[in-house]
Order: C-alpha cells, then sequence, then structure tokens
C-alpha cells in the first residue's frame, strides 16, 4: 500500500491582505490540513494571529485547522481556540508542565491533540505521552520566524518517531515544520512524515508537490 502524505501549507507565509485567495489556493491544491501559527512574542519572539482571524478562516474552509500554539502556557487558551474553529490543538512540550493534562483537556472538548517539540528537544523527552497523542509536530527549524533553513539533524527524529509507533502500536501523525522545499522534501517524506507543512515555499509557487 501506498502511503499517503499530506500538505499542510501556513498561513503565516500568505498575504494577511488577502486571506480568502489564501485559503482558495490551498484548497484549489486540494490540502486537507492548514496549519495556523499561533505566536505570542514571549515563546518565540514574534506575534502572530489569533482566534478572530481563526474564525474568519474556519468559515470559508472545510480543511482541517491544526493550531500551532508556539505560546507560554498554551493551556489558558485551548478553549478560545477551538471555540473559533480549531480541529487540531497543537502546543510544545517546552511550553508547559502539564503535557498530560492539557492533552486529556483537549480531547475532553472533541478535538485532536498534537505535541511539537523544538530542535534542541530529543524524542525521548515525549516518551509518557506518545501513547495519548493525535500528532507529534518535529520542528526542523528554530520556531518564530519563517523562510528558515532545515536543519538536517531533525530528520532523524522523524524517523525514530515513525519507528516507535510501529514498533508500540501507537496511532499518532508525524507532522514536521521549517525550512520545507523542493530539496528537502523527500528527505522527510522518506524518514516517515505524514504531514508536511510549507509556507513560504508554498505560497511563492515555487514548492511541487508529488506526494
Amino acid at each position: 500500500m501506498v502511503k499517503s502524505v499530506c500538505l499542510s501549507p501556513s498561513l503565516l507565509s500568505a498575504d494577511f491582505a488577502d486571506l480568502r485567495s489564501a485559503v482558495q489556493k490551498i484548497e484549489e491544491s486540494r490540502c486537507k490540513f492548514i496549519h495556523f501559527d499561533v505566536m505570542d512574542g514571549h515563546f518565540v519572539p514574534q506575534i502572530s494571529y489569533g482566534q478572530p482571524v481563526l474564525k474568519s478562516v474556519r468559515a470559508i474552509t472545510g480543511a482541517a485547522l491544526d493550531v500551532h500554539l508556539m505560546v507560554e502556557k498554551p493551556e489558558l487558551m485551548v478553549d478560545s481556540f477551538i471555540d473559533a474553529g480549531a480541529d487540531f490543538i497543537t502546543f510544545h512540550l517546552e511550553s508547559t508542565v502539564h503535557s498530560n493534562r492539557l492533552i486529556q483537556m483537549i480531547h475532553d472538548r472533541g478535538k485532536k491533540a498534537g505535541i511539537s517539540i523544538v530542535p534542541s528537544t530529543p524524542v525521548s523527552a515525549l516518551s509518557e505521552v506518545l501513547a495519548d497523542v493525535d500528532l507529534v509536530l518535529v520542528m526542523t527549524v528554530n520556531p518564530g520566524f519563517g523562510g528558515q533553513k532545515l536543519i538536517p539533524s531533525c530528520v532523524e527524529k522523524i524517523r525514530l518517531l515513525d519507528e516507535l509507533r510501529k514498533k508500540n502500536g501507537c496511532k499518532y501523525l508525524v507532522s514536521v515544520d521549517g525550512g520545507i522545499n523542493n530539496s528537502t522534501v523527500s528527505s522527510v517524506v522518506d524518514a516517515g512524515a505524514d504531514v508536511v507543512v510549507s509556507g513560504s515555499a508554498f505560497f511563492s509557487g515555487e514548492f511541487k508537490w508529488d506526494y
């Protein structure tokens, strides 16, 4: 059986003055996911957008909205982003003490729970939650800025997560975000990624998606 891999364009790289056209471009590319980066200026240096923008995007698309919370204390924002239309809530292991509690909170609201790690965090740090999450997002750049180059050593994390789910019977998707373009996409897909996030390369029209 040929494995299905999904492209998840990141709205962070879209033209904010015309998000409707950006969403239309995503749907015309038959993408099943839209990546929605939320940055608070504390966990990462930049500030992006929030719940009102998500609500507007939700109203014009049926694609799954994966809200990537690059914020401190994500547990304080989960309910409001779910109310605004999130399908997945992906938070950073490094951003909260009680990851298990937060995963349960997301599941109790009937949504999918994702967890992400920055390049300096090893996969082993996720050992206690892998059986409970629906998605693991591997950051292959340091989060907070678009247009960065992929850190090659992070690709091995994708391979390890794929091996662990097969070994332990876990059902999580492996997602990857950061520096994905025509030169790097094959390496992350070959390593076992199920969801590939692309921002700058996708919206510039340079990215060729053949999966």
